[in-house]
């Protein structure tokens, strides 16, 4: 069993399963301090050295900065430190942009950031255009900039402006795979990398769903299981959910692997995509295990065949939704 590496640039490699951080947010109840950091130095020692986090995602910044304090050199050199620029939308003067980067190279205990991956809220604020510029002007704080959750259109303006990023980061899973009809092509032919989240639904592609009756809003105790319950309505309901896990749970039998590992190894095989984050419940819940096991999976064509067939049954989310992003604005 071998983890899979790929190059985002010629000095950034990155594990291809990210550990997401987006859990210690807030809105998936209280963290542990010491037993999370402990959980990061248990995936960096199994291999998971890429963490995928934000200045808006609570003390992840801060977790980033402990965790490396107790790495040795060798071990801080062998660790991926992925994180967001996430500004609310006005003006983004050089200073208000050098300020965010200052304060997460602080909280991060590093003198340069691995990849900066921008967000903005509203597009009728073209700011993102002046802060676009300012972040690939940060040469010797940023070595790389990546976006998150921008559509095709505004990656195309960006690229055209001469600022192209290396990766864009958005939702993609068997369920929703909008980034297919635009994004995906665009960022192929453009040599940018695709990193991504959603892909198990928050949980909802496990055997923990299988024939399960479908939740009530009380079940619904996470954000994340809010976020993709709506999105599995938008898609086609519950019952045909409940007809795509009954044929991942086939092939995973087949494969002996978990649906999670399905539904993983199904995007990791997709064009352009880099990686696939899945989110670390630090000091709560580990899944290190089971993502080693995605990479061992080999789909084959009778397996996308058989997914396909579900698929094709549901409402087109990109009609609904629109482009990669499309839910937040």
């Amino acid at each position: 069993m071998k983890l899979e590496t790929i190059n985002l640039a010629d000095n950034l490699q990155i594990c291809r399963i990210l550990n997401g951080m987006w859990q210690v947010s807030g809105t998936h109840g209280q963290i542990d301090k010491p037993m999370a950091i402990k959980s990061m130095i248990d995936y960096h020692n199994n291999g998971f050295t890429t963490w995928d986090l934000a200045d808006i995602y609570g003390p992840a910044e801060s977790f980033i900065g402990e965790f490396r304090s107790e790495l040795n050199s060798d071990q801080i050199a062998n660790t991926q430190a992925l994180t967001k620029f996430v500004p609310n939308p006005g003006p983004m003067s050089k200073s208000i942009v050098e300020y965010y980067i200052d304060q997460s190279l602080q909280k991060m205990n590093t003198d340069t950031l691995d990849l900066v991956q921008f967000h903005w809220w509203d597009y009728n604020d073209l700011s993102y255009m002046d802060a676009i510029e300012h972040l690939f002007s940060l040469k010797e704080k940023i070595k790389h900039v990546g976006l998150t959750n921008f559509d095709t259109e505004r990656v195309k303006i960006m690229t055209e402006k001469g600022f192209t990023p290396i990766t864009n980061q958005v939702q993609y899973s068997i369920l929703d795979q909008r980034a297919e009809k635009l994004m995906v092509p665009f960022c192929q032919k453009h040599e940018i990398k695709i990193l991504s989240y959603g892909t198990l639904l928050g949980g909802f592609f496990s055997e923990k769903y299988l024939k399960a009756d479908e939740p009530t809003r009380a079940d619904l105790d996470t954000a994340n299981l809010q976020k993709y319950y709506n999105m599995i309505q938008e898609w086609g309901g519950w019952e045909l959910f409940q007809e795509l896990l009954g044929t991942l749970d086939t092939i995973s039998k087949k494969h002996d692997c978990s649906i999670a590992n399905v539904a993983t190894r199904f995007i990791l095989d997709r064009p352009a995509v880099a990686g696939v984050i899945i989110g670390a419940r630090l000091g709560i819940s580990e899944h290190i295990k089971d993502n080693f096991n995605a990479f061992d999976v080999k789909l084959d064509s009778d397996d996308l065949s058989a997914i396909s067939s579900v698929t094709t049954k549901a409402n087109n989310l990109f009609e609904i939704i629109g482009d990669c992003g499309g839910e937040y604005r």
